[in-house]
């Protein structure tokens, strides 16, 4: 026994610390904690130390220890929650408040960390509801203020902009209220004011992802060709960040420009040659581009071994026709990833190639996909379409998806306040819960029958409007969801030359692949109808003429807290 006292090891652990003695500091902590093991306040200042040492995994096992030896301390299990939020754990920060929140209803900093964790959990409306406690109690606080600003913006409130401006006028240094001033301008039109704040903020920042996004979307949405050519000039004067390149080329990868997202992580490498991750993603652009030579040289030479580099090389070695290869890649990739949606989608495809009746048994069961009539559709259809129509007028294209063409909304559809947006999303899930109950039994080796029986929600969601003339959606999968949807809203008359324009494809491969293989089968859309299939199957939507098209899409996904 030391003989020192709580207080004594915390200051020695704080000097070690200043000293930038990291080591040090956890041998003190260990034995700090070895002494007073039932210091709640101790632990609780373990948990602060190692914050500040950016050990998030160790902080947590700290302010448990301080919870649970002081259950009733809001200041122990708001430290907890704001950790678990960190570590991006939202669900499980929220259960940590809700046992001290009769005593936190009245306390500012609680208030205030129960908006952020429940915003983080996807509770928009329980996230506006704590900020504002937060400032009825501090109208001041800063991060309230800019959580309460956020939620207004995605959940498309009338007043978004004036709550930006307000958490401005309390922290005018905050970068992402600046961004979320541009995206505000943006959403209402003035796309010449979001641009100007984009600029300001890359060249303030050419580091931050977020902000060279939204200037590569503003730039696209002014017809701009060359639209994302500042991250070139953010790459000349941050030479040593790594995240630039690999954003650049995401943005031109997900518009179809794979030879030069090839090329701009070709420079990377060379920038940064022993980095492997530029190796795997110039093999993964290039064999996108075509050029199959050049990243079958580079996957010969690659050593990291992940299920990344197995999914990916899989792609390539199916371009290559080399089908067994390609499955036994992806065969180690599910081992350590089953429930990944990707290596699903494009295992069901080699089965197909092979013809290998396990195929059927991924895609082809009865009840695995079709379209269902939604619920109360003549009731909550028309004024959900109005809205539509007026959220399309002022949405644009979106960086890195699908879409060729039209417009997309903005942000989570149904984390919106409008009651017509409410009334649709229930009307989704009862039809969704319809086609749960008519699918195949529980199957615990099929990567979607196994979650059929778990609790889901709906997740994404967005409205997608296509105008004819060549506008659609190009084979692509939702990794994120375990069913996926498109809800029929608005259908042009006009047919033109192909009998099945603007039908939904299930199952033809991506482009990319150049795979002479049709789809398993084909929905022809009515309005009023949801299609609903398995996410691992690739889908797209065949061009069509005449005029627009409207769709609502969403990915079912398990619930929040749900065991995989």
């Amino acid at each position: 026994m030391s003989g020192l006292s709580p207080a004594q090891w915390r200051d020695r652990a704080l000097a070690a610390l200043q000293a930038g003695r990291g080591e040090k500091v956890r041998q003190i902590l260990a034995a700090a904690a070895s002494e007073h093991p039932l210091d709640a306040a101790l632990h609780n200042s373990a948990g602060n130390i190692l914050l500040k040492l950016g050990d998030k995994t160790q902080a947590e096992v700290q302010f448990r220890a301080a919870a649970s030896l002081a259950p009733t301390s809001v200041e122990f299990a708001v430290n907890l929650a704001i950790t678990l939020s960190g570590l991006g754990r939202h669900t499980e920060a929220v259960a940590v408040l809700l046992p001290v929140e009769a005593q936190g209803r009245a306390n500012a900093v609680y208030c205030s960390t129960r908006g952020t964790v429940e915003r983080g959990a996807h509770n928009p409306a329980a996230a506006a509801l704590w900020y504002d406690r937060a400032l009825a109690i501090e109208p001041k606080r800063a991060k309230a203020l800019h959580g309460r600003a956020r939620v207004a913006i995605e959940r498309g409130e009338s007043d978004a902009l004036a709550r930006v401006d307000h958490a401005l006028s309390v922290n005018r240094n905050d970068a992402d209220l600046w961004l979320a001033r541009a995206q505000t301008l943006d959403v209402m039109g003035d796309i010449a004011g979001a641009r100007n704040i984009a600029e300001q903020l890359v060249e303030a920042m050419p580091q931050w992802d977020e902000g060279l996004k939204l200037l590569a979307q503003l730039r696209l949405a002014m017809g701009e060709a060359n639209f994302a050519s500042h991250y070139e000039r953010a790459m000349e004067r941050v030479t040593d960040d790594r995240s630039i390149p690999i954003a650049w080329a995401n943005i031109l990868a997900g518009l179809d420009f794979h030879a030069e997202a090839a090329d701009v992580v070709a420079q990377a490498r060379r920038r940064f040659p022993d980095d492997e991750q530029f190796a795997l993603l110039e093999a993964i652009h290039s064999g996108a581009s075509g050029d199959d030579d050049r990243a079958d040289h580079i996957y010969a030479r690659l050593a990291v071994q992940s299920p990344d580099r197995w999914q990916q090389e899989a792609r390539h070695r199916i371009r290559r026709g080399e089908y067994d290869r390609a499955a036994s890649l992806l065969d180690k990739a599910i081992a350590i990833r089953p429930d990944a949606i990707f290596p699903w989608a494009l295992r069901g495809i080699v089965w197909r190639l092979a013809g290998d009746q396990r195929a059927e048994w991924l895609h082809h069961q009865p009840g695995m996909h079709r379209l269902r009539p939604l619920h109360d559709a003549e009731k909550v259809l028309p004024p959900a379409i109005e809205l539509l129509h007026r959220l399309h007028d002022n949405s644009p294209m979106p960086l890195g998806q699908s879409l060729r063409g039209g417009s997309q909304t903005r942000g989570l559809l149904f984390d919106r306040v409008e009651p017509e947006l409410a009334a649709l999303h229930d009307a989704i899930l009862a039809t969704v819960e319809q086609h749960r109950r008519e699918m195949p039994p529980v199957d615990p080796d099929h990567p979607i029958l196994r979650h059929r029986d778990k609790p889901w929600h709906i997740s994404g969601s967005w409205s997608v409007r296509l105008s004819g003339g060549g506008d659609h959606h190009t084979a692509h999968i939702h990794p994120q969801g375990v069913i996926s949807s498109a809800l029929y809203c608005l259908l042009p008359r006009a047919r033109g030359e192909d009998p099945q324009a603007g039908w939904l494809e299930l199952g033809r491969p991506p482009p990319d692949l150049r795979l002479d293989l049709g789809p398993i089968a084909t929905i022809e859309p009515e309005e009023g109808h949801l299609a609903l299939f398995p996410s691992t199957l690739y889908h797209g939507t065949r061009p069509f003429a005449g005029d627009r098209r409207m769709t609502v899409a969403f990915d079912v996904s398990l619930a929040h807290g749900a065991a995989p």
